[in-house]
């Protein structure tokens, strides 16, 4: 389903931001928040869930399967579910709109049932690829059937006897270790998956906190998370904390933007989610982590940011995994950087909403910044010298393809740029951070509606 209304936006320069300001919740734990939540006998209570359009359609999702999922007038939501075993057949398509992390854990919860689910998307979400998930469940005796390249809409037919793996990633995806992971729920025996490259964990905190027996041991082959299948969940309390992978665009904004001085409070700190910030504190940022806490058994801290010297520096494919849909963003900040910046082991960005490698290189030039993409590399030469700093050129509209993270990362580029930035449609926006200008202008920003 594509967006109903396409929303041209613009962002032309600012001054210092200031403020301090709270980003929306966490996606990722929300999604499965949601779905855990729905699975668990009891109510689960879920305090900051984000009410992006990704995390509202895995409710409607867990609803049409025959759990509960709804919005308190209190702002707070609560899910029931049926116990391991009590989903039921949804009566209509699921339609998960721009929902890509939605669709590929869903996909693995429904594997291990005895009926069929339909997928399906917007324009973006339908030239995604799933194979990679689609192998994993099929050993453990799924059927999927699909569109070529895996890409939606496509059918999940779940099988009545489910067969526990032990599955090595090709490729380090938590998305995918997830599927396989809620899959093994309704599998008896004991499903593993093991990691070349740690990914981030939610899932495998997440489901501790609710009842699941889950190990995790370090292996000559990687990181081994092994469940026991057919546990008894038990609803819970949870608290969302802000978003790392929201808060990178206020905290970039910040950074580049001279004289500017921000707080976000409550932002996750998952070991797993910030190798933007340690990329950007390796940069020279002068970012401090403050309070750092622990909430529902997630790190948790205040960020305190201000503007500064970037330099840049090489990013190592390694730490890919812990910032994968952080790089555009990084890409912006790099183009404010003294000297050379090097991104590498991207090949991942080719198959997210859009090819976010290519777009955000053919966005950067034609705002005027020296780029060179690779296959799974992007380097940018930044604009400052040791001669003093030079904006860039900026004055383009950039084709976001339906992505959010595009969207964002190029308004930011605006706030900072000789003439204004537009994009030609931030309606994605909202699959991820409902209310991004208004929190961003509250900041001292000027994003506005490109007017015809």
């Amino acid at each position: 389903m594509a967006h109903s209304t396409i929303l041209p936006l613009t962002s032309g320069s600012a001054g210092a931001l200031s403020g301090s300001v709270q980003v929306p919740g966490d996606k990722s734990i929300s999604h499965r928040s949601l779905m855990l939540g729905a699975l668990a006998l009891g109510e689960t209570e879920i305090h900051g869930l984000l009410e992006g359009e990704d995390v509202l359609r895995t409710a409607a999702a867990m609803r049409a399967l025959g759990g509960e999922a709804e919005r308190g007038a209190d702002g707070v939501w609560r899910a029931r579910g049926r116990g391991i075993g009590g989903l039921v057949e949804p009566a209509d398509v699921l339609d998960l709109g721009n929902a890509g992390t939605g669709t590929r854990l869903l996909m693995g919860l429904v594997a291990a049932y005895d009926f069929t689910t339909f997928f399906t998307g917007d324009a973006s979400l339908r030239s995604r690829p799933m194979a990679r998930v689609a192998e994993p469940l099929t050993r453990m005796g799924a059927q999927i059937v699909a569109r070529s390249k895996g890409r939606p809409p496509l059918a999940v037919i779940g099988t009545a006897g489910p067969l526990p793996i032990s599955y090595r990633l090709p490729v380090a995806s938590a998305q995918v270790k997830s599927a396989i992971l809620l899959a093994g729920l309704n599998t008896p025996g004991i499903t593993t998956v093991i990691e070349p490259e740690p990914t981030r964990d939610h899932t495998e905190l997440m489901l501790r906190g609710f009842g699941a027996e889950l190990t995790v041991e370090q292996t000559p082959e990687g990181r081994a998370v092994s469940l026991k299948g057919q546990p008894e969940l038990t609803g819970r309390k949870i608290t969302v904390p802000g978003d790392p992978s929201s808060a990178a665009f206020p905290l970039v904004a910040a950074l580049i933007l001279p004289g500017s001085d921000v707080t976000l409070p409550n932002v996750g700190l998952n070991p797993h989610r910030i190798g933007l910030i340690e990329t950007l504190l390796e940069m020279g940022a002068d970012i401090q982590i403050l309070d750092r806490r622990e909430v529902a058994g997630e790190p948790v801290g205040d960020l305190r940011v201000r503007a500064g010297k970037l330099q840049g520096i090489t990013v190592p494919a390694e730490r890919a995994p812990s910032m994968i849909d952080e790089y555009p963003i990084l890409s912006v900040a790099a183009a404010f950087a003294e000297g050379e910046t090097r991104m590498l082991g991207l090949g991942e960005l080719r198959v997210k909403e859009s090819d976010r490698l290519g777009t955000m290189a053919q966005g950067l030039a034609a705002c005027g910044i020296d780029v060179v993409e690779g296959a799974d590399s992007l380097t940018v030469r930044g604009t400052v010298s040791s001669g003093g700093p030079r904006k860039p050129a900026g004055g383009a509209t950039i084709a976001v393809k339906l992505d959010h993270r595009i969207g964002m990362s190029f308004l930011v580029l605006g706030l900072a740029a000789e003439k204004p930035v537009a994009i030609d449609d931030g309606a994605a926006i909202d699959t991820s951070f409902p209310g991004f200008a208004r929190l961003m202008n509250g900041l001292g920003a000027g994003i506005a509606p490109l007017k015809a």
